[in-house]
Order: structure tokens, then sequence, then C-alpha cells
């Protein structure tokens, strides 16, 4: 028996990875393949006149199995990969492409869409009805339902191709990242690290059978504190080079070619498609509607950060030079975050080690846990019946305050070799309604926070803690999602809206009344002092300039990539050099190259997107405004953004539903003003 293929019997119908097998997927997904298909027949078929109710509702819902076993599959292969998974993605991927094919270039059943559509005026439709009809009108106009059979043909080819091509990208990376090592034999190398860092290194150099020696590796944990707080010099430099080159070293695990023809392949799709580049294709279905309104955007950003950027490197170079470090001329990339790290400590009299032990990783997930329950009257318990995937990964039912239930929710916190770098939210399950019932969200958090050792608890940076309120800021945007169809519930939202709900629940991470509700010393339990607190608050706009002009670098990049021809493109080091220049601080490290490991656009669903992170700050700066304005836990305000934000998913127009609970459009100065770059 397939467990993919039945009901599952489990605790709110999660999933039973403990039934699940790697050989299930195949044959489950052939045969929700064969289900979804023959629900479509049926609605070609059907002789009744099409109407919004047995078009666009029973198309919705016709491949529904298929989403639920690629939903798990896919997020195996992110989080806990292995050679057989990644064996089987290369089947997987060109079927479920194939399939998604079959179903936007049917003109037959773009037909009965068409007709639904071209009566939409008369229907009386909601407007969540109205964007389901849009999204699946536009879906099928936008994905090539019209063009004729050659160019249907080999729009397939092109999607089949994208779709095996990005796997191979994520696998050379995670190979890349795996296979690399630093390990130190003498205590000389560990100058400068603080001791949770030394503990954590010994605890990886015996986890890879080196004990006695110390290790580093490329995943965030290990790399960050090495780069920050190293006094090893040409350590660093040697980290900084591997991490920077992953991908870039003209061996069998380089993606050189590979973002070129991802690259390239899109720009032939969209043209094939009738827009001029990818960028246009994407941007029509986003709020920023077009690439010279992103590059307007970025740009006036750029014009703002600059000038303060310049002024935060000449000072840390000045700085490092009268401290002992390399002379202005000879600092490197490798360089900044040891030598930031000294400056912020002596501006602040102020070191962000000394955070760590207030923010000890169960304390913080319950103080997210009690920010949500005082803003949306969420309750979260942890449930040992609900099987999980991984045994450092955690479920909890989510209830609200009538005891009601709302959700399960996953963590999934440490890296370990099968899971890619990063942080992100998924769902197992979207929420949505089907024939009266509304089956409420399965919806997951994935991290590569620091491990605990064998004498520590798991004890989070600032970042860290930060890291964790954006993604458990997703988790809310699924979780509170109160909608009808899957296709527009929870985060199935335009692109640069995304990130508001996420960007805007780290602000709470800088204020008082906040952190006083988890953050204490996990050995004394002594409340965070307010003079910390205070600290944070002053010191988070330390090299704001530099920072922005960082996530700014990415933009540019990601709209060089997707908003030209690529065809052009000869050397990935060069071009990406070209395209990230406006940005450029210090010269550029030879052999680093950020495009063939930049997962978020050749990925992951961020291709002419990535300015949405930036986009969304705006949205975030000015909607918690808000809730400085009325006290950051008042009931109003958050009962505002959940009813019109969280709850309604894209059921509506981003800007409409911003404007029902801010009132008005979002104003960039508010960003600007909490950056420091204006006064």
């Amino acid at each position: 028996m397939n467990p993919l293929m039945h009901k599952y019997e489990t605790p709110f119908e999660t999933v039973p990875f403990d039934l699940i097998k790697p050989e299930h997927f195949l044959p489950a997904l052939t045969e929700s393949i064969k289900i979804a298909k023959e629900n479509i027949e049926a609605i070609k078929k059907s002789d009744e006149k099409p109407t919004f109710s047995n078009v666009c509702e029973t198309l919705e819902v016709a491949g529904e199995q298929v989403g639920k076993v690629a939903s798990v599959f896919y997020n195996l292969h992110s989080a806990e990969s292995n050679d057989e998974i990644q064996n089987i993605a290369k089947e997987f991927s060109p079927l479920i492409t194939d399939y998604s094919n079959d179903v936007q270039l049917d003109l037959e059943l773009f037909e009965k869409v068409r007709a639904v559509y071209e009566e939409k005026d008369s229907l009386n439709l909601n407007k969540e009805e109205m964007m389901l009809l849009e999204k699946q009108y536009k879906g099928f106009v936008r994905n090539g339902a019209q063009l004729d059979e050659e160019k249907k043909n080999k729009l397939r080819e092109i999607d089949k191709e994208l779709s095996n091509i990005s796997l191979v990208f994520g696998d050379n990376v995670l190979k890349e990242t795996n296979d690399f090592l630093m390990i130190l034999d003498s205590e000389d190398d560990l100058k400068g690290l603080p001791e949770s860092a030394i503990e954590a290194a010994a605890q990886l150099a015996k986890e890879k059978e080196n004990e006695g020696k110390w290790a580093v590796s490329l995943d965030y944990p290990s790399f960050v504190p090495f780069m920050t707080y190293a006094e090893n010099r040409e350590l660093r430099e040697k980290l900084y080079k591997a991490f920077t080159s992953k991908a870039f070293k003209g061996n069998e695990n380089d993606n050189q070619d590979i973002v070129k023809k991802i690259a390239l392949l899109r720009h032939e799709r969209a043209n094939l498609l009738g827009y001029k580049t990818h960028a246009d294709f994407v941007l029509e279905e986003r709020m920023a509607e077009s690439p010279a309104k992103v590059m307007e955007f970025l740009n006036n950003l750029l014009d703002k950060a600059k000038p303060i950027a310049v002024k935060e490197m000449d000072e840390l170079k000045a700085y490092a030079e009268k401290n002992g470090g390399p002379a202005s001329d000879d600092f490197r990339p490798w360089d900044q975050s040891f030598w930031a790290e000294k400056l912020k400590k002596e501006k602040y009299d102020f070191d962000s080690e000394k955070l760590k032990p207030y923010f000890k990783l169960e304390n913080v997930v319950d103080g997210v846990f009690e920010v949500a329950e005082k803003l949306y009257g969420l309750n979260f318990k942890e449930r040992r019946d609900i099987p999980v995937y991984h045994e450092d990964v955690r479920a909890f039912e989510v209830t609200d305050s009538d005891q009601r239930h709302i959700g399960v929710f996953y963590a999934d916190f440490f890296p370990r070799p099968g899971k890619r770098a990063g942080a992100w939210m998924t769902t197992f399950r979207d929420q949505h309604k089907k024939n009266g019932v509304d089956y409420r969200p399965h919806v997951s958090i994935v991290c590569s926070f620091t491990k605990p050792t064998e004498t520590k608890p798991s004890l989070l940076t600032f970042n860290e803690v930060l890291t964790l309120f954006h993604e458990f800021g997703h988790g809310l945007h699924g979780l509170l999602s109160k909608c009808t169809y899957e296709s527009v519930s929870g985060t199935s939202v335009y692109w640069d809206f995304v990130e508001l709900p996420s960007q805007v629940f780290e602000n709470w991470a800088y204020e008082k009344e906040c952190l006083d509700l988890f953050a204490r010393h996990y050995e004394t339990n002594e409340p965070i002092p307010a003079e910390f607190i205070e600290k944070i608050k002053i010191s988070s706009n330390f090299h704001e300039g530099r920072q922005t002009l960082r996530q700014l670098s990415f933009g540019f990049l990601d709209m060089k990539w997707h908003g030209e021809d690529p065809s052009q493109v000869k050397d990935v080091g060069e071009f990406e050099n070209n395209a990230m220049k406006p940005c450029e601080l210090l010269k550029p490290n030879e052999g680093s190259n950020m495009s063939v490991s930049f997962g978020h656009i050749f990925r992951g669903g961020y291709s002419a997107g990535y300015y949405s992170y930036k986009w969304a700050e705006v949205l975030d700066a000015d909607a918690f405004e808000a809730f400085k304005e009325k006290g950051i836990f008042n009931k109003e305000v958050a009962d505002s953004f959940r009813e019109n934000i969280l709850e309604r998913g894209g059921s509506d127009h981003p800007m409409t539903l911003y404007k029902s609970f801010r009132g008005d459009e979002p104003k960039p100065d508010a960003l600007l003003k909490r950056a420091g770059l204006i006064s």
C-alpha cells in the first residue's frame, strides 16, 4: 500500500513520514497525474454551459493529489535529501513539468475558462472568486495556451530543461558545501573566537572523525562566527574564498554554464510568450509592474545609501589600519566582518557575543509563540504523536483562544548534510475550504541555527533571532489564512508582497516589551539587562549603508540576469562584477562569485524578484508605524493586520489589502528614517 495515495490516518491528517519511503514517490506521482487528467477530461467533455462552478472551482481541485505528493517530495528534497531522493528528482521533476504543461497548454480547457472569463462582469462573483478566475485565465495566457503547436512543443522542451537544470544547480551547491571542511590543529588558530564557537568547532571535528582537533564548515553557524571573530587573517581568507567560490571552480560541480543556460532558457521562454525579457514576464504579476519601475526603485535607494556606505567603509578601513589591521589599500572582503564587529564593539561598548546567553533557542521559540498569543490569541502545543521527517523536527498543534484548531506548525532548526543552507517557510498543506470543510494548514519553518554542544544549549546570535522572527512571520501568514481556494490562500500572493508579514514581524525583536517576555540568561534566568536592549536598538543601524548596498547589489545582479538578453554573457565572473559595480565598496575578489550559488534566483522563486526584500521593507516600516502609534501589542491594530493582510492571502490586489489596513499607500520615508538614511 502506498501511504501517499490514501487518506492519512494521523493527527489532523498530517503527513505520515514514518510510513513514506523514497520508492513510494514515483508511483504515487504517476497515479496522481492519471487521476488529475481524468478530472480535467471531465471538465472538457462536459456538455453543460461553462460556469464558474463547473469549470473554475472544479479545475482548482482537479490536481490536488498531484500537489499533495509534490509538496512532500520537494520539501524533503530541500530539507532531508540524500542520493536516492536526488536521483528520484531527475524523473520526478520532468513528470511534474509535463503534467503542468499538459494543463496550461490545453486549448480546449482554456476555451472553457475563457468562456467563463468573458462573462465575468455579469457573474456576481465576490473578490476571491474573481481573483481565482483572473488567475486561471492569466495562467493559461501567460503560459502559452494560445501558442501554435510548434511553439507549444518548444515551450515544453524549455520547461523540461529548466526543471532538470535547476535541480542540478541546487545539488551542485549542496555538494560543494558538504565537501569543504577546514581542519584546525592548533589552538593558536582559534584566537579571537568565542568559547561557544570553539566548542562547536571541536564537536564538528569529532563528528567528522577528527577528534581532538577543530573544524569549520561552510554552514552559516560555523562560517559566520569564524569570519567575525577569528584573528588569523590567512584562515579567514581561506574560508572566505571557499565560501564564495562554491560551484565556481571549473570542477564537476561548477555552475557557470548552468546559470547561463537557466537565464537563456528563461529569456527564450519569455520571448516565445511575447515578452521582451524574463523580468517583463515576471513583473507583469507584481506590485512593481515593470523592470523600469524596479530599476528606478533600486537606484533611488542606491542614491540615498551609497554616500553613507562609502563613509562607513572609509571609517572601517581607517579603524582597521589604526588598530594593527591591514593598510587601507590592502583591506579585503574577508576583513569586513572581523573589523566591523570590533568597531561596533568600540562604538557602542557592546559585544554581540554577550547577547547569546539570553537567546537560548527554546526560550526564543517560546517568545515568538507568546508574541503570537498576545497579538492573535494563538497557542502552540507540542505534539509528539505527529510524525516528523527527522528527529530534529518538532511539531505543534496551533489553536486559538477558544481552543479551535488553527493548524499544525513544524520547526526544523539545525543544519545537516541533507539540508540546503539558509532559512525558509514552506507548507505541507495550504488552508482551503472544500465541501463545507475548512482544511487547516500544515506550515513548516526550516532554518540553520547554531546547534547545541555537549555543554551548552543552542544559543542564538541576535541575527538568528531575527531570522526566526522573520520565518515565523511567514508562518503566521500561512496559519491564519481564511480563504476558500488553495491557490490564493496563505502566502500565495504577489511575490513583492509576500515578505511583508515576515519582515514586519522582525520589528518586535527590537522592542523591550517583547524581549522582556523571553530573553533570559540560560544559566541564571536573569532577564536581559535594559542597557543591552538599548544597545541592540541604537546599534541596529550600524553600517546600514553598507548592508543596504549589499542587498541592492543582489537586486541589481538579479535584474541584470533577467532584465536583458543573456545570450551575450561569455564570462560569468565579469558579467557579475559589472552588474554589481554600482554597489561596489571593495574590489571584488578574483575567484569569488555569487551567481553560481544564488539559489534564491536560480533555484527558488525570486528570479526578477530579489528587489522584493527591499520593496517589502518599505511596506513593513510603514506598517509597523501603525503598531508603534498605538502600542506594539495593541489589539485593534493587530486585529486589523490579521483581518486585512494575514487572513486574506492573495484574495485581492495587495495594494487594496494594504490600504484597507493602513488607510493609504506606504511611504518610503518610514524605511529611510528607520535605516538612518535620512534624518
